[in-house]
């Protein structure tokens, strides 16, 4: 099969380095619960770009990376009984976790220490064919395409987890910090749910606040632009300090920062020493963190994509096109959700 492999660690990803290659590899084989999928759409995620550049690091090299992977059964292990051959499926960042843990067994999978993650400790997406165990493997919703559920493996399904940790109520002001894939997704998931709140949008780019309003934000702004009301809390998708910590100061109090990110750039860790204390942690504010991600994460958000019709906003790439598809995430290219079509 073909497939995209991260097989080594540079700087900095640019647009004259091909930051991943195109390399020949055996199909994978299959153990008894396992299934194998044709892959026909890969989301493709910041996260690549901090594994490529070292800040995720991979659990070995050469590895195929990607985690929002959509396609269709083709083969099944011999005691697979959730899937059949011909279904279309897809699978997330979660590639496997013990089951048996503290965390496991209060269905905080996400934070066992023996979790896996999807393209970064075992091969991932960027891949004609892709193998599972049947448990973690999921259902597509029948009314989107290939191209379209990929996305919501990881943008919407970490971004509906995020948005569970901010606890919001009917009509509280939300906070969106980055306007990148999943933050358009809790967008849609938010207008859906919530029509009484009002969205606020974050961020560096005109063109990414234009497509905020565009989707139905209140407001968008830059990151030091005072928003007109205070917000009950904010979720944080940059991979950099500055934004969310400037964002603090416009939270109300019992307000709530969900940072969702897998690594923040080191190089902007100063941005740290400037938290103003009173002005902005003090009445009682709390900052939260994702981490990882359930399998109920990705179930539940799957059901309500389906009954909602929530679609992502899609750019897609040719399967070629991979680098490109990384350079333009890195650059701030996004209007949506880039995938790769296999």
């Amino acid at each position: 099969m073909k497939a995209w492999v991260i097989s080594k660690i540079v700087d900095e990803i640019t647009s004259e380095i091909n930051s991943m290659e195109l390399v020949e590899l055996e199909t994978p084989e299959l153990f008894e619960r396992e299934i194998l999928i044709k892959v026909h759409a890969c989301g493709v995620c910041h996260t690549e770009i901090d594994e490529i550049e070292g800040r995720a690091t991979p659990a070995f090299l050469p590895i195929i990376p990607g985690h929002q992977i959509a396609g269709e059964v083709i083969e099944v292990g011999k005691l697979v009984e959730k899937f059949e051959i011909g279904d279309r499926v897809g699978a997330g960042w979660i590639y496997s976790s013990c089951g048996r843990c503290e965390f496991c067994l209060k269905g905080l999978e996400n934070l066992c220490e023996n979790f896996k993650a999807t393209g970064k400790d075992v091969h991932g997406g960027y891949a004609e064919y892709f193998k599972i165990h049947e448990d973690f493997a999921f259902s597509l919703p029948e009314n989107l395409k290939f191209e379209e559920c990929a996305p919501l493996f990881c943008a919407g399904a970490i971004g509906y987890r995020a948005l569970k940790l901010a606890k919001i109520k009917k009509g509280d002001n939300i906070g969106l910090v980055g306007f990148g894939a999943s933050g358009h997704f809790v967008l849609k998931i938010i207008k859906n749910l919530f029509p009484d709140s009002k969205i606020f949008v974050f961020s560096r780019t005109e063109r990414e606040r234009q497509f905020a309003i565009e989707l139905g934000a209140y407001w968008a702004g830059d990151f030091e632009e005072t928003p007109p009301h205070r917000l009950n809390a904010a979720i944080d998708t940059t991979p950099v300090w500055n934004p969310p910590l400037t964002v603090l100061k416009y939270l109300k109090p019992v307000g709530r920062l969900i940072i969702n990110a897998i690594r923040k750039e080191e190089t902007d860790k100063e941005s740290l020493m400037k938290i103003d204390y009173k002005n902005d942690l003090w009445q009682e504010k709390e900052i939260k963190t994702v981490t990882n991600i359930t399998r109920s994460d990705i179930s539940e958000f799957l059901s309500i994509a389906s009954k909602y019709s929530i679609k992502p906003e899609v750019e897609e790439y040719h399967f070629n096109e991979a680098n490109k598809a990384i350079i333009d995430i890195k650059s701030r290219k996004i209007r949506g959700a880039k995938v790769l079509v296999i």
